[in-house]
């Protein structure tokens, strides 16, 4: 999704690629654990709730989470842009099991694949909340 998106964007001004799938999109950008660059994703968000974007770290069902989450979870503090709002500061927060077990089920409503990325894994999928600071 990153290089179709980003170019997508770029192409159209942002006119385009902010809701695939019928999903919002935003643009992550989080510090890397290991370099201390900043690094970008584009991410889809099957959950906004008022001011907060819900990700998923599911990398598509991998063994293991995505490079993303593991700076978010190391450095809290990220830049967020979305449709119609400018780079932005959240802080990143990982959802509990409590969480992710009541917002699964609207996650897979928004798009099933999530449910088979959970079946292709051991590891719990985690999600994010991205909270305005």
């Amino acid at each position: 999704m990153n290089n179709l998106h980003k170019a997508g964007l770029a192409i159209t001004r942002g006119k385009w690629g902010w809701e695939p799938a019928g999903m919002p999109a935003i643009k992550l950008y989080t510090t890397g654990r290991k370099s201390g660059q900043e690094r970008e994703s584009m991410l889809t968000c099957p959950v906004v709730d008022g001011d907060t974007f819900v990700i998923v770290a599911s990398r598509g069902g991998d063994d293991f989470h995505p490079a993303w989450y593991l700076n978010l979870r190391d450095n809290p503090t990220v830049w967020v842009e979305a449709k119609n709002q400018p780079k932005h500061q959240r802080r990143a927060r990982i959802g509990t099991s409590e969480e992710r077990a009541a917002l699964w089920p609207s996650i897979t409503e928004k798009y099933k694949g999530y449910a088979g990325y959970q079946e292709r894994t051991d590891r719990e999928i985690p999600i994010v909340f991205l909270e305005r600071i």
